[in-house]
């Protein structure tokens, strides 16, 4: 069972070879300062490419060097069409995009099945894009590696920070939190608002609302896990779609931030 592309042509190119070209225009702009020790997780927004997908594109840069290590990715975002209680897993073998399949990590697939607030739940991945959007960068910047996606609906922090207990594993496994910040506010007060939410998170305070990051869920079960692991947050790129391709009277804000383990 293969989960299809349900946002290729209208949030990412759905031909290959135009595909490839446009992350690689995305990746290739980069100049934030690169880490020597590979990033342990990444917020990254999922919007369309034309609006966030230069953010995107920074946070992927910071794995071009480290592309050899991971080999696995945990991967979470909201839903945004279906409710769900708790976090769903997919029932599916591999993810598509126009650039191949990503095969799902089944043992791990097997070890998140033991924990109550995991669900089996085809709906909540079907339309969901907040997953697919990130899966033509990862094919672009890293060689062979396997997927953990989880759409995270009414789950509390608690409950994804031990999710990510369970698959944390070392160097090899990379954390993935899809997030836009605020939708729908003016330029200025967009900035503000979202400067505000970067500031939270870059001090491992948790977030009160979905009204400063639409996965404010999963963000906040990653900020409790990068307590624990003693992680560092370190933005690396942040604007709204008033800076890309959208009316600044309406704009949705986006932010990448990686996660360090300068202890591993």
């Amino acid at each position: 069972m293969v989960r299809q592309p349900a946002v290729a042509g209208t949030f990412y190119p759905a031909d290959a070879a135009i595909l490839r070209q446009t992350v690689k225009q995305l990746l290739a702009p980069s100049v934030a300062p690169f880490e020597t020790v590979p990033p342990k997780a990444l917020i990254v927004p999922h919007a369309g490419y034309v609006y966030s997908g230069p953010v995107a594109g920074h946070a992927y840069a910071q794995l071009v060097a480290h592309a050899a290590t991971i080999r696995r990715v945990i991967l979470l975002g909201p839903t945004h069409r279906v409710p769900v209680r708790g976090i769903a897993l997919p029932d599916a073998d591999a993810f598509a995009t126009p650039l191949g399949e990503v095969p799902i990590d089944q043992d791990a697939i097997r070890r998140l099945a033991r924990i109550s607030q995991v669900v089996v739940y085809d709906a909540a991945h079907a339309f969901e894009h907040s997953l697919e959007v990130q899966l033509p960068f990862l094919q672009s910047v890293l060689h062979d590696f396997t997927l953990v996606p989880l759409a995270v609906g009414d789950a509390t922090a608690t409950e994804v920070a031990g999710v990510l207990e369970v698959l944390w594993g070392g160097p090899e496994t990379l954390i993935v939190i899809s997030s836009d910040l605020s939708h729908y506010l003016p330029y200025d007060v967009a900035r503000q608002v979202d400067d505000e939410t970067v500031g939270r998170i870059l001090c491992c305070r948790q977030l009160s609302s979905f009204e400063q990051a639409c996965g404010a869920l999963p963000i906040n079960g990653l900020l409790l896990a990068a307590g624990r692991h003693k992680l560092t947050p370190k933005l690396v790129s942040q604007c709204n779609s008033g800076d890309t391709a959208g009316d600044r009277r309406r704009v949705v804000g986006y932010a990448a931030i990686e996660f360090l383990d300068y202890h591993d």
